[in-house]
């Protein structure tokens, strides 16, 4: 299973484009390196993982469409990134 790594530090999401496989199973693997708690949202995906600082974590998908759907960190609206299925 693919593993991709997003980082969450205080406001910014690392990669602002995240590429994933589409139609395959992967794992969305979440560190936030920041100093403050951060939550990894997607409405369109109903997904969302809380994260405290320093925590890592993981998503698993079985499949996602082709697409592009937008994630954001709920604790930093400002923190935007768009998650790309390919």
């Amino acid at each position: 299973m693919p593993v991709i790594k997003v980082e969450i530090r205080d406001g910014v999401i690392l990669p602002a484009t995240i590429e994933v496989p589409a139609n395959t199973r992967f794992k969305l693997e979440i560190s936030n390196t920041g100093q403050s708690p951060a939550e990894f949202e997607s409405v369109e995906l109903k997904r969302e993982k809380s994260l405290a600082a320093g925590a890592t974590s993981a998503i698993v998908f079985r499949t996602l469409d082709p697409g592009t759907y937008q994630v954001f960190d709920d604790f930093h609206p400002e923190a935007k990134a768009t998650l790309v299925a390919k």
